[in-house]
């Protein structure tokens, strides 16, 4: 599998789907080094075959062997909110860049028709390198991707052996005067976070960073950060994607650094990850954009114009879907032309064949395996979901990866299952989980159902919410949307909840997250029971600062959190090697509701290879927690096979078969059993 315009631009400059009549659209381009006066236009030409696939060969552009050149595409602006667009000129970005320089922003025209008006555009420059007659992607240095010792897709986890890191990239650190130090934690910060060598160039006092490796020691086996795609918002979460095909600019310039190194410090990353058995998931925005090229270059056959509720003409794709102040992409609107998937002329929708090259290049480029789809609602075509997720898979399987260990998941937070159930994803999140698990360490069943035994049964198998196997549900305490009641992090909500000691809860919630059918995933920070820094309840800032609340791991120093990161480590180390917990084998073993105790005993796999956890959801305890002698017997509890002893994971002791299913319960916690070779 390839894409037809993805090899065109090994060679060519290629602008697919100028929209204005009024000019046709030339290439100007100059040496990164030269100033922007000094760069030349050269016109790019129709195709024969293909009119709307305007182009110029790189050998035509009497180019420099191993240059880096900036270059803009000459366009009449199509932006219809204005009337007077349709006579305006301006320069914008490829929309098919692989990296951007927003230092460099594009210059007014000059030389334009009569009758039309060069007008300025903040367009970060298209960067790309001349080697060998090729046209090659590159950082503004020239930097290029070194993928030697790479492992093969096939050797990476499987989709029942993954522990998801969920990574907003706004840190912080504590001052020594107590207050709050935010910035962005760039790609080469995250690398800190693996490679113990490593000092994190952003935060170089935090201790999280320095002569250890964070994430390698938490045990994760999938890392996930929000958006990596250039975005023109340098402090949000980046979901508004302004140049799909290049990394985030701002996330390869770490404090200090003169130069940007997007493309090469990520594609570093996710080699690091790989070496590490850690899979990397893209975070995908597909239902709108901001400041996206086409929005200039062709606005009408990508975009939603916006209209009031009330307008004469609405788009009919607007729907209620909701582009949070950018463009909706428009996915239902079909010509006939060229496709730059398969390069032949056929019915094809223009939104769709872009998104699936940008898909394609950045599980070719950057090695990425596994997607996240956020809020697939307002993508509104469930069609499209269907051919994404096609043709991702069999790109991965032509990469050499396996049916088992790629995955396509859905965000939206009502969960529709139809989703799965018509195979048009893999899994979706499971916003549920986190609404039932929030309610269940506060000793309360979920409003959604109808006891707190089956609030703890829904939660621990997602197969009674309708999933039919573990890998279709991502389960998380806490996701990066902490906005609004009951999605604050963890921390937060126990604190409002009057909960002054938070560590046995947070480390009763996460037995709960990591012994539970589907696909665990932890929001950076809750690790360690981080707490939000900024006022995101009643400051008049609240939406902005939802997404610029740091995760602070200077508070990895604190004690007790230091101790719930130990103890989360060890679970999630079990989760992703216990055969048991990688199955969906779930039975119910034991429900004591008696004289106030709320004790639920869930057992995991089948024959000689299980995990029991027993977790008691109440202030009550046995009756003399001080004596090691206090029993609590749980009666049909499994018998051991030969050969086998049993060992408790949180605190990393064996229990002799005399105490197996006798051992204290004490309140709000909860004990995980399994099944060891006894030598």
């Amino acid at each position: 599998m390839n894409t037809d315009i993805l090899n065109r631009k090994q060679t060519h400059f290629i602008l697919w789907r100028p929209g204005s009549d009024k000019l046709a659209p030339k290439l100007l381009i100059g040496l990164g080094t030269q100033p922007i006066s000094q760069y030349k236009e050269i016109p790019l030409t129709p195709n024969r075959e293909f009119p709307e696939l305007w182009q110029v060969a790189a050998a035509e552009c009497e180019l420099e062997e191993d240059k880096v050149y900036y270059y803009w595409f000459k366009v009449g602006n199509t932006e219809p909110s204005d009337e007077s667009n349709k006579n305006k000129v301006l320069y914008c970005t490829d929309p098919i860049a692989y990296t951007i320089d927003r230092r460099a922003n594009a210059p007014v025209p000059k030389d334009v028709p009569a009758g039309m008006t060069g007008i300025p555009n903040i367009a970060p420059a298209s960067v790309i390198l001349y080697q060998g007659g090729k046209l090659v992607p590159c950082d503004p240095e020239g930097q290029t991707p070194n993928w030697s010792d790479d492992p093969t897709p096939a050797t990476l986890p499987t989709n029942n052996r993954l522990v998801i890191y969920e990574l907003p990239t706004r840190w912080t650190n504590i001052t020594s005067s107590g207050g709050i130090d935010i910035g962005n934690g760039t790609f080469q910060d995250v690398l800190a976070l693996l490679v113990a060598e490593k000092t994190s160039p952003t935060f170089p006092t935090v201790a999280a960073f320095n002569n250890r490796a964070h994430l390698l020691e938490l045990g994760i086996t999938a890392l996930e950060l929000l958006p990596p795609a250039d975005s023109n918002q340098s402090e949000t979460w980046g979901y508004g994607t302004a140049n799909f095909f290049a990394a985030n600019y701002f996330l390869g310039l770490p404090d200090g650094s003169k130069q940007p190194t997007a493309s090469f410090d990520l594609t570093n990353l996710i080699k690091t990850c790989h070496q590490n058995g850690i899979r990397f998931f893209k975070d995908a925005v597909m239902a709108f954009c901001t400041d996206m090229p086409y929005r200039n270059i062709n606005y009408l056959d990508f975009l939603i114009k916006f209209t009031k509720p009330g307008d004469r003409n609405p788009d009919p794709e607007q729907g209620g879907r909701d582009g949070f102040g950018g463009d909706l992409i428009k996915y239902r609107y079909q010509v006939q032309g060229y496709s730059p998937i398969n390069g032949k002329k056929s019915d094809i929708y223009p939104s769709r064949e872009l998104m699936k090259a940008y898909i394609y290049h950045w599980m070719d480029y950057y090695r990425i395996d596994g997607l996240r789809l956020d809020s697939v609602n307002n993508i509104n075509n469930y069609d499209f979901l269907l051919e994404l997720k096609d043709f991702s898979r069999s790109f991965w399987r032509q990469r050499g990866g396996r049916e088992d260990n790629f995955l396509v998941v859905g965000e939206e937070l009502s969960v529709p299952l139809a989703l799965i159930e018509q195979n048009r994803l893999d899994g979706m999140w499971n916003e549920k989980f986190k609404y039932i698990i929030r309610e269940v360490i506060l000793g309360r069943n979920s409003q959604s159902e109808p006891s707190f035994e089956w609030s703890v049964r829904k939660m621990i198998d997602c197969r009674l919410l309708g999933f039919r196997d573990g890998s279709q549900a991502v389960n998380y305490i806490t996701s990066h949307d902490v906005g609004g009641p009951g999605n604050e992090r963890l921390y937060n909500w126990l604190e409002f909840a009057g909960v002054s000691e938070k560590e046995q809860r947070a480390k009763l919630a996460f037995v709960c997250l990591l012994t539970a059918v589907g696909i665990p995933m932890i929001l950076a920070g809750d690790e360690f029971v981080d707490q939000m820094d900024l006022d995101i309840f009643s400051s008049p800032d609240k939406d902005r600062n939802k997404q610029i609340d740091p995760v602070n791991y200077s508070r990895l120093d604190d004690a007790w959190r230091r101790r719930v990161f130990d103890y989360v480590a060890r679970l999630v180390k079990f989760r992703t090697t216990s055969n048991a917990l990688a199955t969906n084998d779930t039975n119910f073993i034991h429900i004591d509701f008696e004289d106030g105790k709320r004790v639920l005993v869930w057992q995991r796999g089948t024959g000689d290879d299980l995990v029991v956890v027993v977790a008691n959801f109440s202030d009550w305890g046995t009756t003399d927690p001080g004596n090691p002698n206090s029993k609590y017997t749980i009666p049909n509890w499994p018998s051991l096979p030969q050969g086998k002893k049993w060992r408790e994971i949180t605190q990393q002791r064996d229990v002799s078969i005399e105490w197996a299913g006798k051992e204290p319960v004490f309140p709000w916690e909860a004990k995980v059993y399994a099944m060891f070779k006894s030598q």
